[in-house]
Order: structure tokens, then C-alpha cells, then sequence
């Protein structure tokens, strides 16, 4: 992922890598399929970890869905569902325990070839806005019912 990302034309704003499951929060800046990039990440991957087991066969159920954000209300949800998934998870206390994500590249404690920082200062204004934005974020259960259709675990 790390390697080819820009080169598919996308800008990765949010991610989490949990035992069972993975959220990929990506931003598409060209006409490129990211299908094919993501086709491409996880044909590598069964490649490798079947090696490694000593295995053969797919890894994952189904293929990986995709869905447009179209308001700016469940961009910020899916922010803080995302960094916040390994503490809903009960895996860590506090998201910045869980280094399998870059939510420490977002708080300005890491730095990570797959963020971009621009996105960070144009949508919270700072690296501290956006820790606060984590931690006293609320949301109603109205709202949350409107947008599971943004949510595949």
C-alpha cells in the first residue's frame, strides 16, 4: 500500500488494521479505478501470507465494498469510528495505543508515508484540533442509524 497509492491516485485519510477486519477511509483524486488498486494490495497479501502458512486460497470473504461520501456530517463520523474502533473494540483505553492505524500520524505523533497532513489542517485546522475532535466527539443514535450504510465491519 505504501509503495502505490499515489500511483492509483488516491490520497489515504483514515485507516485501521484490527484482527478480523480492516477499515480504509480513501479519498479518490483521479479518474483511476481504485479497484485495481485495491485488487492489487490484497492479491500480494493472500500471496505473502500463504507463504508464510503455508497455504493456499483466498483470505477474504467477498470483495471489498466501497460506498461515496456525500456529506460532510459522515466524514467526521466515519473519522472518529474509525480511529476509534480498536477502544470500541475494548483492544486499547485510548486510540493512540493502537498502532495499527494512523491516527497517531493525524495527532502529529507519527510520521507515516501514507498521510497526508494537508487533509488534517484543512479539515480540523490542527494536529490538536483534531485529538480534541476524537475525544469529545458525540453523536446521536438517530444519526447513527442513518449512516450504517457507510459501515462494514
Amino acid at each position: 500500500m505504501k509503495t502505490s497509492f499515489q500511483e492509483y491516485g488516491a490520497n489515504v485519510i483514515a485507516y485501521c488494521l484490527m484482527p478480523n477486519h480492516y477499515h480504509f477511509l480513501v479519498q479518490q483524486l483521479t479518474e483511476k479505478t481504485l479497484s485495481k488498486w485495491l485488487r492489487k494490495i490484497f492479491v500480494c497479501y493472500s500471496q505473502a501470507i500463504n507463504k508464510q502458512e503455508i497455504r493456499t486460497g483466498t483470505l477474504f470473504e467477498g470483495r471489498p465494498k466501497h460506498i461515496a461520501i456525500d456529506k460532510e456530517e459522515y466524514l467526521d463520523y466515519l473519522m472518529w469510528y474509525i480511529h476509534t474502533n480498536p477502544v470500541s473494540a475494548g483492544m486499547v483505553a485510548k486510540p493512540e495505543q493502537w498502532i495499527f492505524s494512523n491516527y497517531l500520524e493525524c495527532i502529529g505523533k507519527r510520521n507515516g508515508i501514507m498521510f497526508n497532513i494537508n487533509f488534517i489542517y484543512q479539515r480540523y485546522g490542527s494536529f490538536s484540533n483534531y485529538e480534541n475532535f476524537i475525544k469529545d466527539y458525540h453523536y446521536s443514535k438517530t444519526f447513527q442509524m442513518k449512516i450504517e450504510e457507510y459501515l462494514f465491519d
